[in-house]
Order: C-alpha cells, then sequence, then structure tokens
C-alpha cells in the first residue's frame, strides 16, 4: 500500500452523468475515480469489515452513483451514494491511495466476483 502523508485535496467536482468524482490534490496530481470504485472501497465498516483481513466483497454496484459529497472538516469528505449507502468517511489520504492503487484494487475486486459468484 502506499502511503500519502500529509497530502490535501484542493478541488473536488463530481460529474454526476459519468458517475466520476475527480480530485486534484495539493501536490497537483489528480485522480478520476468512479462512484462504483468508491462503492466498493468504501472505508465503512460494512466494507471493510470489524477487523484485520474482514473486507467484504460487495457486488451488485455497476450502476451506482454519488448524489452528494459532503465536507468532513479540512480532512475528509463523505459520500452519499444512490444505493443509500453513507457511512463511509473518505479522507485526503485515503482518496490519494485509492487514485494510486487504482489498478491492483480493482483487479483484486474483479477477482474477488469472481471467486465469490458476483457480479458488478
Amino acid at each position: 500500500m502506499i502511503a500519502a502523508v500529509g497530502v490535501a485535496a484542493t478541488e473536488i467536482r463530481l460529474d454526476r452523468a459519468a458517475r466520476i468524482l475527480h480530485v486534484t490534490f495539493d501536490d497537483l496530481s489528480t485522480a478520476a475515480l468512479a462512484a462504483e470504485y468508491l462503492r466498493v472501497e468504501s472505508p465503512s465498516a460494512e466494507v471493510q469489515g470489524h477487523g484485520r483481513d474482514t473486507k467484504k466483497t460487495v457486488g451488485g454496484k455497476d450502476g451506482v452513483g454519488i448524489t452528494a459529497v459532503e465536507p468532513v472538516g479540512n480532512y475528509a469528505v463523505r459520500l452519499v451514494f444512490d444505493d443509500g449507502h453513507d457511512t463511509g468517511i473518505f479522507t485526503w489520504n485515503y482518496l490519494f491511495e485509492l487514485g494510486r492503487e487504482h489498478k491492483s484494487r480493482w483487479a483484486g475486486y474483479l477477482a474477488a466476483l469472481a471467486a465469490n459468484g458476483l457480479a458488478r
């Protein structure tokens, strides 16, 4: 896992039609994060579980969208998804990691779906 120390988002823009959250960070890097990816990687206990190695594979989120992006202090946002999920607090560091690790995390998610007989 790539850790980002002290990274901050300087701009967050939601493209509802494309279901993409665009994030610009203070190091000038950017990330275009699909709503489905954010939903299945939510930092909530529903997805991450309650302990080490308890992450859950969430299927059926191919068409999910984001209805709201709500600030949480100066360090995070709470994303509200149109499937009712709204408990994940996405810190700037976590959004940065999701952008940097997209390829490997997405591949792992697709493999977990297949292993569990689930569809996107």
